[in-house]
């Protein structure tokens, strides 16, 4: 089951659809266990997996950098400071934890936000990933329409790619920084259309336009949903 998930794109769902199924792990199962592998290593790791402290910055700290953002405010003549300050005001008092992390990040340099957008994605991502297996498969509903597969084809699709997806994170969170994390991405870059192809059986051309608009609306739905973990968990560790 592990071979032709790694090596073989789509061939898990097609021999499952074939009726084929006795030799291979059922594909609900494979998922759930490579997800809870995943999160299990990921979790007691030593994985270098940065973080932004979303903890409160000391009082004097805190009130200096707030008298420095009230001059610059009050030196801005297009936007007037007594707004901005009572917006500020009003997220300090709501969602502090937000607030502090925000503060924080805007005063790193482009190495270390390049390297916290990294540890984010890397840390919450397999949760977006795992919240949205059914509305991937929704929009392969969608772009499929007429193929006449139903829903729980597409499901059944979903579990095996994003199964893949999880080892594949997994090794990209280990593997270091060189010549083979490279034949990894460009793995991954041709492992979806591949599998696509070979389930949906459709022309390259069909394929391709189908790819490349599922990677729009899921890239979007996985970016709202990886902001919305990452919000729940900062206002969880306040």
């Amino acid at each position: 089951t592990i071979s032709r998930l790694l090596f073989r794109p789509g061939l898990l769902t097609t021999e499952y659809l074939a009726g084929r199924r006795k030799r291979y792990v059922e594909p609900l199962r494979l998922y759930l266990s490579l997800s809870i592998i995943f999160f299990a290593v990921l979790k007691f790791s030593d994985a270098d997996v940065a973080t932004v402290d979303p903890r409160p910055t000391p009082p004097a700290v805190r009130q200096q950098a707030e008298r420095a953002i009230a001059e610059v405010k009050a030196n801005q003549e297009d936007h007037p400071p007594i707004v901005n300050d009572k917006l500020e005001l009003a997220l300090q008092q709501k969602y502090p934890g937000i607030y502090h992390a925000v503060d924080r990040f805007e005063k790193m340099d482009d190495r270390q936000k390049s390297a916290v957008m990294q540890a984010g994605f890397f840390k919450y991502a397999p949760y977006a990933i795992f919240l949205l297996m059914p509305i991937f498969a929704l929009w392969l509903k969608v772009l499929y329409l007429g193929a006449g597969k139903k829903y729980g084809e597409h499901m059944l699709f979903a579990l095996h790619t994003n199964a893949f997806a999880f080892v594949m994170l997994g090794v990209f969170i280990f593997l270091p920084d060189g010549f083979l994390k490279f034949v990894a991405f460009c793995w991954v870059a041709g492992y979806l259309p591949w599998a696509m192809q070979r389930v949906y059986q459709k022309g390259k051309w069909g394929t391709f336009w189908r790819w490349a608009l599922l990677g729009v609306l899921h890239g979007i739905s996985l970016a709202i949903a990886i902001m919305g973990v990452m919000g729940l968990g900062i206002m969880s560790a306040h």
